[in-house]
């Protein structure tokens, strides 16, 4: 390694920016293929089986959800820092291929690359903010992730309606600046130092014999762990199903559904993310270590159900658009993807917190990619309001749960947290899985 790159430190809150810039470069890509999105379908002449194809595979969906799936697994085997070594060094390339793309199997094939990169960055991207987070700013730091995550998207369709005059080649640009800002981050982050929960748990697994073989197995089998993938699942994969499609199809919907110009669909996206970005910071950010998170939760769901409720059953006029965007880019802020960012990493023990991440994300986006897969069908044969109709059902089954089931964790840290929820019970097992090995 350089020696600039051994040299510097990334502490603090400079960290927890640049690890959560993983949620940035997620987001951005979503919304930077779904901004330029009738531009490829025009230029490559993509019917409705390749629309869904790539939505499906891209950073929303199968690519992000397999790639969750080995990054978590990577993370809690060889360190946090693993991951920010080499996951943007593979998202560059797949950025790349779709940058330059001249047919569909170039640009399928550089969606997919992004979207594994993309999906191993992000657990990571929680985990560590949480472990080097202070207890009593946990909701805090973790809400920088959905702050990057909110801000992504602003930019990508700022810029998609800045460069609407060049066409296509915008849209390549906007793919760029994400290869650039990639760069960035990669290397800010070689100045991370690994986590400490993780290099503790590596210590302890050393001095004791243990192993992490059976942590998949583990995950499922402990009630405990059950209830949490129940609580977790259930509020971010339903809440996901609406979102995740939002995310990659909602300017082709204010375009093909309301009417509006790319530009304009772009503009009123935009603005959509911009009240996320300011009730991220104002409401998750400020309130989350603070105020009853099951109340913040409530508050957010509510708004986010009767934001399509307003969309499916009301005319798209752009009154109701604008309420629209105003409903669902607050609830946004401080809805099901902050809390399940933050409760996933809580409520997991050190030894696979990244892993049962990495799972659920992946059961998560892979939801998402089937229903994105078949949603522009079902809009096209079936009509927006039926399409619209079953996302308002996912949200409110996300609603119940999260409501009902929200964990009481705040200002605990995690040590304490994994020993109220596991107890004497984890370190019987424990003992006695090592016996058998």
């Amino acid at each position: 390694m350089a020696k600039g790159f051994g040299s510097k430190k990334t502490t603090g809150w400079k960290a927890t920016a640049s690890v959560a810039m993983a949620n940035y470069i997620e987001a951005g890509s979503i919304v930077a293929g779904a901004g330029g999105l009738s531009l490829w379908v025009e230029y490559l002449h993509l019917d409705d089986i390749k629309i869904g194809l790539l939505g499906a595979v891209s950073a929303n969906a199968f690519g992000a959800a397999i790639g969750a799936l080995l990054g978590g697994y990577l993370c809690d085997k060889y360190g946090r820092k693993f991951i920010y070594t080499y996951d943007l060094l593979i998202y560059m390339l797949g950025m790349l291929i779709t940058i330059c793309s001249v047919n569909f199997p170039m640009l399928l094939i550089g969606y997919i690359i992004t979207g594994l990169a993309v999906g191993a960055g992000v657990p990571a991207s929680w985990t560590y903010i949480a472990e080097e987070a202070p207890s009593d700013k946990r909701a805090a730091h973790t809400g920088m992730a959905q702050l990057a995550w909110s801000l992504g998207p602003v930019l990508a369709l700022l810029l998609s309606v800045l460069l609407a005059p060049l066409g296509l080649l915008g849209s390549r640009i906007i793919f760029a600046h994400l290869l650039v800002i990639a760069f960035i981050t990669w290397y800010i982050r070689q100045g991370l130092s690994e986590s400490s929960l993780w290099k503790e748990e590596k210590k302890k697994q050393q001095q004791t014999g243990q192993v992490s073989t059976s942590s998949v197995k583990e995950l499922f089998s402990k009630k405990v762990n059950r209830r949490a993938l129940f609580l977790l699942l259930g509020v971010y994969l339903f809440w996901n199903l609406t979102a995740g499609a939002m995310g990659f199809f909602m300017p082709y919907i204010y375009e093909t559904v309301g009417g509006l110009s790319a530009s304009a669909a772009n503009l009123l996206q935009s603005v959509l993310w911009i009240f996320t970005v300011i009730c991220t910071y104002a409401v998750f950010m400020k309130l989350g270590d603070k105020k009853s998170r099951r109340a913040i939760y409530a508050v957010s769901a509510i708004m986010a159900i009767l934001a399509w409720v307003l969309l499916v059953y009301a005319k798209m006029t752009m009154p109701v658009l604008l309420v629209f965007v105003l409903l669902w880019g607050c609830s946004a802020g401080f809805g099901a993807q902050a809390f399940y960012g933050l409760w996933a990493s809580e409520l997991f023990p050190t030894k696979y917190r990244a892993r049962a991440q990495g799972i659920m994300f992946f059961i998560a986006r892979i939801g998402v990619g089937l229903w994105t897969a078949v949603m522009p069908t079902v809009i096209s044969k079936l009509g927006f309001a039926v399409a619209g109709g079953i996302m308002i059902a996912f949200l409110i089954v996300a609603a119940f749960i999260g409501i009902v089931y929200a964990p009481r964790t705040q200002g605990k840290t995690l040590q304490q947290i994994e020993r109220e929820r596991y107890g004497d019970e984890a370190a019987a097992e424990v003992q006695a899985s090592s016996r058998a090995l």
